[in-house]
Protein backbone atom coordinates (compact mmCIF):
# COMPACT_ATOMS: atom_id res chain seq x y z
CA UNK A 1 0.00 0.00 0.00
CA UNK A 2 1.11 3.61 -0.66
CA UNK A 3 1.44 5.82 1.99
CA UNK A 4 2.04 9.78 1.84
CA UNK A 5 5.23 11.11 2.88
CA UNK A 6 5.47 14.59 2.73
CA UNK A 7 2.88 16.85 4.20
CA UNK A 8 2.88 20.46 4.46
CA UNK A 9 -0.72 22.19 6.26
CA UNK A 10 -1.76 24.04 8.75
CA UNK A 11 -2.85 22.36 12.14
CA UNK A 12 -5.38 24.23 14.34
CA UNK A 13 -6.71 22.34 17.15
CA UNK A 14 -9.91 22.78 19.89
CA UNK A 15 -10.41 21.49 23.17
CA UNK A 16 -14.44 19.83 23.08
CA UNK A 17 -16.52 18.18 25.40
CA UNK A 18 -17.85 15.19 23.39
CA UNK A 19 -21.07 16.65 23.62
CA UNK A 20 -19.54 19.56 21.18
CA UNK A 21 -18.17 16.75 19.28
CA UNK A 22 -21.35 14.92 18.46
CA UNK A 23 -22.81 18.27 17.47
CA UNK A 24 -19.83 18.94 15.31
CA UNK A 25 -20.04 15.17 13.39
CA UNK A 26 -24.01 16.36 12.55
CA UNK A 27 -22.85 19.67 10.87
CA UNK A 28 -19.73 17.68 9.23
CA UNK A 29 -22.30 14.84 7.76
CA UNK A 30 -22.72 16.92 4.39
CA UNK A 31 -19.36 17.69 3.77
CA UNK A 32 -16.73 15.17 5.55
CA UNK A 33 -16.32 11.29 5.08
CA UNK A 34 -14.90 8.57 7.85
CA UNK A 35 -11.51 7.34 6.27
CA UNK A 36 -10.90 3.72 5.73
CA UNK A 37 -9.77 2.85 9.20
CA UNK A 38 -12.54 4.17 11.41
CA UNK A 39 -11.44 4.66 15.04
CA UNK A 40 -7.80 3.46 15.87
CA UNK A 41 -5.36 3.32 18.28
CA UNK A 42 -2.70 5.57 17.98
CA UNK A 43 0.55 4.60 19.47
CA UNK A 44 3.60 6.82 19.50
CA UNK A 45 7.33 6.83 20.56
CA UNK A 46 8.98 10.38 20.90
CA UNK A 47 12.67 10.53 21.04
CA UNK A 48 14.37 13.61 22.86
CA UNK A 49 17.84 13.51 24.81
CA UNK A 50 18.62 13.07 28.48
CA UNK A 51 17.98 17.17 28.95
CA UNK A 52 14.75 17.16 27.04
CA UNK A 53 16.25 19.52 24.74
CA UNK A 54 13.49 19.28 22.07
CA UNK A 55 10.61 19.44 24.09
CA UNK A 56 11.73 22.53 26.10
CA UNK A 57 12.43 23.94 22.81
CA UNK A 58 9.06 23.44 21.43
CA UNK A 59 7.34 25.03 24.39
CA UNK A 60 8.99 27.96 24.71
CA UNK A 61 7.06 28.41 21.40
CA UNK A 62 9.50 29.08 18.73
CA UNK A 63 8.92 30.17 14.71
CA UNK A 64 10.73 26.87 14.15
CA UNK A 65 10.59 23.98 16.06
CA UNK A 66 11.06 19.96 15.31
CA UNK A 67 9.98 16.28 16.72
CA UNK A 68 11.12 12.91 15.77
CA UNK A 69 8.58 9.78 16.82
CA UNK A 70 8.03 6.35 15.74
CA UNK A 71 4.28 5.72 15.08
CA UNK A 72 1.92 3.18 14.24
CA UNK A 73 -1.68 2.03 14.41
CA UNK A 74 -1.48 -1.51 15.90
CA UNK A 75 0.75 -2.86 18.32
CA UNK A 76 3.53 -4.21 16.74
CA UNK A 77 5.23 -6.43 16.07
CA UNK A 78 8.94 -6.61 14.41
CA UNK A 79 7.62 -7.37 11.26
CA UNK A 80 5.05 -4.71 11.38
CA UNK A 81 4.65 -1.44 9.61
CA UNK A 82 5.87 1.42 11.19
CA UNK A 83 6.53 4.84 10.28
CA UNK A 84 9.21 7.26 11.13
CA UNK A 85 7.75 10.65 11.08
CA UNK A 86 10.19 13.73 11.29
CA UNK A 87 8.08 16.83 12.31
CA UNK A 88 8.46 20.42 12.09
CA UNK A 89 6.64 23.73 12.43
CA UNK A 90 8.11 27.06 10.78
CA UNK A 91 5.98 29.76 11.46
CA UNK A 92 2.23 28.24 11.82
CA UNK A 93 2.93 26.12 9.12
CA UNK A 94 3.12 22.12 9.83
CA UNK A 95 5.91 20.36 7.75
CA UNK A 96 5.93 16.27 8.20
CA UNK A 97 8.24 13.99 6.58
CA UNK A 98 7.50 10.21 6.84
CA UNK A 99 8.98 6.93 6.13
CA UNK A 100 7.54 3.72 6.36
CA UNK A 101 9.35 0.66 7.80
CA UNK A 102 9.36 -3.02 9.83
CA UNK A 103 9.02 -2.42 13.65
CA UNK A 104 12.50 -4.23 13.81
CA UNK A 105 14.08 -1.93 11.18
CA UNK A 106 13.17 1.63 12.83
CA UNK A 107 14.40 0.56 15.92
CA UNK A 108 17.84 -0.43 14.90
CA UNK A 109 17.63 2.84 13.03
CA UNK A 110 16.39 5.08 15.34
CA UNK A 111 17.60 3.10 18.76
CA UNK A 112 20.89 1.14 17.87
CA UNK A 113 21.94 3.86 15.15
CA UNK A 114 22.48 0.63 12.54
CA UNK A 115 22.14 2.93 8.94
CA UNK A 116 19.22 2.91 7.26
CA UNK A 117 19.67 1.17 4.16
CA UNK A 118 16.69 3.79 2.83
CA UNK A 119 18.84 6.77 0.60
CA UNK A 120 15.79 8.58 0.46
CA UNK A 121 15.97 12.62 1.08
CA UNK A 122 13.60 11.85 3.88
CA UNK A 123 15.78 9.37 5.58
CA UNK A 124 19.10 11.68 5.13
CA UNK A 125 17.13 14.44 6.65
CA UNK A 126 16.18 12.14 9.45
CA UNK A 127 19.81 11.18 9.31
CA UNK A 128 21.16 14.47 9.92
CA UNK A 129 18.53 15.48 12.45
CA UNK A 130 19.65 12.56 14.57
CA UNK A 131 23.32 13.11 14.51
CA UNK A 132 22.64 17.12 15.04
CA UNK A 133 20.85 16.21 18.44
CA UNK A 134 22.64 14.38 19.68
CA UNK A 135 21.89 11.13 22.14
CA UNK A 136 18.30 10.46 21.14
CA UNK A 137 16.36 8.14 22.69
CA UNK A 138 13.04 6.99 23.43
CA UNK A 139 11.58 9.33 25.93
CA UNK A 140 7.54 9.18 26.25
CA UNK A 141 5.20 6.58 24.82
CA UNK A 142 1.73 8.31 24.07
CA UNK A 143 -1.27 6.61 22.61
CA UNK A 144 -4.83 8.05 21.99
CA UNK A 145 -8.05 6.86 20.37
CA UNK A 146 -8.38 8.72 16.98
CA UNK A 147 -11.44 9.41 14.08
CA UNK A 148 -10.46 10.73 11.13
CA UNK A 149 -12.40 12.18 8.66
CA UNK A 150 -11.92 14.16 5.12
CA UNK A 151 -13.50 15.70 2.80
CA UNK A 152 -15.70 14.92 -0.18
CA UNK A 153 -14.93 17.15 -2.46
CA UNK A 154 -11.39 17.84 -1.19
CA UNK A 155 -9.23 14.94 0.12
CA UNK A 156 -6.39 17.13 1.76
CA UNK A 157 -9.15 18.74 3.71
CA UNK A 158 -9.25 17.00 7.18
CA UNK A 159 -10.18 16.82 10.74
CA UNK A 160 -9.48 14.60 13.50
CA UNK A 161 -10.78 13.69 17.31
CA UNK A 162 -9.02 12.13 19.69
CA UNK A 163 -9.80 10.41 23.35
CA UNK A 164 -8.23 8.63 25.75
CA UNK A 165 -5.09 10.50 25.24
CA UNK A 166 -2.18 8.42 27.36
CA UNK A 167 1.45 8.79 28.27
CA UNK A 168 4.05 7.01 30.16
CA UNK A 169 7.63 6.95 30.42
CA UNK A 170 8.27 2.92 30.77
CA UNK A 171 8.26 0.12 28.06
CA UNK A 172 9.08 2.70 25.80
CA UNK A 173 8.22 0.69 22.57
CA UNK A 174 5.40 0.14 20.07
CA UNK A 175 5.39 -4.12 20.64
CA UNK A 176 3.90 -3.12 24.08
CA UNK A 177 0.28 -2.38 24.14
CA UNK A 178 -1.53 0.84 25.22
CA UNK A 179 -1.49 2.08 28.96
CA UNK A 180 -0.09 4.97 30.98
CA UNK A 181 -1.37 8.66 32.37
CA UNK A 182 -4.41 10.70 31.02
CA UNK A 183 -3.61 13.90 29.76
CA UNK A 184 -6.99 15.42 28.72
CA UNK A 185 -10.46 14.56 30.96
CA UNK A 186 -12.83 11.46 30.51
CA UNK A 187 -15.43 13.99 28.71
CA UNK A 188 -12.78 15.59 26.93
CA UNK A 189 -11.91 15.44 22.52
CA UNK A 190 -8.89 17.26 20.82
CA UNK A 191 -9.82 18.01 17.45
CA UNK A 192 -7.44 18.75 15.01
CA UNK A 193 -8.36 20.31 11.69
CA UNK A 194 -6.01 19.55 9.10
CA UNK A 195 -5.74 22.28 6.10
CA UNK A 196 -3.88 23.52 3.17
CA UNK A 197 -5.96 26.58 3.08
CA UNK A 198 -8.65 28.79 4.60
CA UNK A 199 -11.40 26.60 7.01
CA UNK A 200 -15.11 26.38 5.39
CA UNK A 201 -17.90 28.56 6.11
CA UNK A 202 -20.12 25.57 7.86
CA UNK A 203 -17.08 24.81 10.15
CA UNK A 204 -16.75 28.65 11.01
CA UNK A 205 -20.21 28.45 11.75
CA UNK A 206 -20.21 25.53 13.96
CA UNK A 207 -16.92 26.95 15.53
CA UNK A 208 -19.04 30.50 16.38
CA UNK A 209 -21.98 28.69 17.76
CA UNK A 210 -20.20 26.75 19.75
CA UNK A 211 -17.46 29.11 21.48
CA UNK A 212 -14.79 27.00 20.31
CA UNK A 213 -11.28 28.57 20.29
CA UNK A 214 -8.03 27.65 18.49
CA UNK A 215 -5.39 26.53 21.18
CA UNK A 216 -1.97 25.53 21.32
CA UNK A 217 -1.98 21.65 22.61
CA UNK A 218 0.78 19.50 22.52
CA UNK A 219 0.32 16.09 23.77
CA UNK A 220 4.20 15.59 24.45
CA UNK A 221 4.32 19.36 25.69
CA UNK A 222 2.19 18.50 28.24
CA UNK A 223 3.06 15.51 29.25
CA UNK A 224 6.30 17.16 29.81
CA UNK A 225 4.97 20.04 31.26
CA UNK A 226 2.43 18.50 34.61
CA UNK A 227 4.48 15.01 34.57
CA UNK A 228 8.06 15.14 33.77
CA UNK A 229 9.39 18.29 34.55
CA UNK A 230 7.92 18.38 38.25
CA UNK A 231 9.55 14.84 38.66
CA UNK A 232 12.66 16.11 37.35
CA UNK A 233 12.94 19.06 39.57
CA UNK A 234 11.91 16.96 42.32
CA UNK A 235 15.06 14.69 41.33
CA UNK A 236 17.34 17.88 41.43
CA UNK A 237 15.72 18.95 44.65
CA UNK A 238 17.07 15.58 46.45
CA UNK A 239 20.41 15.53 43.99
Amino acid sequence: MAFQTVFKRYELKYLLTKAQKERILQAMAPYMRPDQYGRSIVRNVYFDNDSYQLIRRSIEKPEYKEKLRMRCYETATADSTVFVELKKKFRGVVYKRRLSLTQKEATAWLCASHPDKNDSQIAREITYFMQHYRGLKPKVFLSYAREAYYGKEDKEFRITFDDTVLFRQTDLSLTVPPSGIPLIGSDQVLMEIKCVGGIPFWLVKILSEEKLYKQSFSKYGTAYTRFILPQLKEETKYA
